[in-house]
């Protein structure tokens, strides 16, 4: 009988040859993307410091306050503004964007465009 890996594991192996193609540096961090069925995260991270310059999440309130559910494109879109206008305030202007391993489609897609709309470039 053939059986199926799970999605998760699936997503996890994606993410690790991904992650073997780039890494963030000072100059130019990793913009990381994480969905979960409720929320979303992103971070920017320098690999090399291996440390968060910069996160966001659809459970900070300030994001969730203006945000009707938590788990749509509408709040992906909210949570790639949100966390390029925080970049732009550290001094952060060009990323290397890390999709996680997820599909670059619906509510990826709509956090990067989003992103790119406020200022970030990648």
């Amino acid at each position: 009988m053939v059986r199926k890996e799970s999605r998760t594991k699936v997503r996890a192996k994606k993410h690790l040859r991904i992650r073997n193609r780039f890494a963030g540096t000072a100059q130019r961090p990793r913009l990381a993307v994480f969905r979960s069925n409720n929320h979303m995260y992103a971070q920017i991270i320098d690999d090399a410091a291996q440390n968060t310059l910069v996160s966001a999440s659809t459970l900070q309130k300030d994001v969730k306050a203006e945000l009707e559910k938590t788990n749509n494109v509408d709040a992906a879109t909210k949570l790639g503004e949100v966390i390029a206008k925080k970049a732009l305030e550290k001094g952060i202007t060009e990323v290397v964007f890390d999709r996680g391993g997820f599909i670059y489609q619906g509510k990826v897609k709509a956090l990067a465009d989003a992103a790119r709309e406020a200022g970030l470039q990648f």
